[in-house]
Formats: structure tokens, sequence, C-alpha cells
């Protein structure tokens, strides 16, 4: 019996039903360089052909703009299917993507260095 709100993928006493890569058809590859905190966001576009239910999950979760790392959490996917799933509605024109801000401006040394103490007083 699948845990409420999982869907037929997955079982409680079983655990996944499907492996991840079936998903994907055995793909590991995107097509587009998706980084984990990439933005992507539906286009309004409906997908061609036959889609895995996961696409119609993803576009649903990309009505608004999302990061990748998100997706794949929502959706209980490795992140390297998930990077399939999302290329594959980029291919089709159903989601856009933005690489992260922070690619653009570098990383104050300080602010990573004051989170890093942070998190070890926290330990």
């Amino acid at each position: 019996m699948a845990a409420a709100g999982d869907g037929p993928w997955l079982d409680e006493a079983a655990g996944r039903l499907v492996r991840p890569f079936t998903i994907s058809n055995g793909r590991t590859r995107p097509t587009h360089a998706f980084d984990l905190m990439s933005q992507v966001m539906a286009t309004g576009v409906t997908p061609l052909g036959h889609p895995v239910p996961e696409h119609a999950l993803a576009l649903d979760l990309c009505r608004a703009p999302i990061s990748v790392a998100e997706v794949a959490a929502h959706l209980k996917l490795p992140a390297a299917v998930t990077k399939v799933l999302l290329s594959d509605l980029v291919d089709c024109g159903a989601l856009t993507t933005k690489p992260p801000e922070f690619h653009h401006n570098r990383t104050d040394r300080a602010l990573l260095e004051a989170v890093l103490d942070g998190l070890r007083r926290q330990l």
C-alpha cells in the first residue's frame, strides 16, 4: 500500500518500487548544465509526447521559480535523475532556466568563514 501522498512509486514497507533511473529511461546525463541552485520555472507550454508522471509533478512545482535541489527534494528523486527530467522539459519549451545569481558575484570569504564558525559552534 502506498504511503499517503507518495503516489504509486513508493510503498510504506518496501520503499521505492521503481528504480530512480527507470524514470529517466536509464539516462544519466542531462542535455542542459544545471547547478543544484539553478532556478527553473514553467513557461506554460504543454510538453508533447508521453511524459512520465514526474514530468507533470515537476511542472506543477515549477509554477513559480524554484531551485533544481528543491524539485529533487519534492520529487524524492536523486539530483541526477531530476536534472534529466528538467532537461526534457527545457528541451520541449515547457521550462525555462537561469543560473543562480551567485555565479556572477564572488562569494565573500569573510561571510563563508562566519557561517563555518557558526556551524562549528553548533556541533
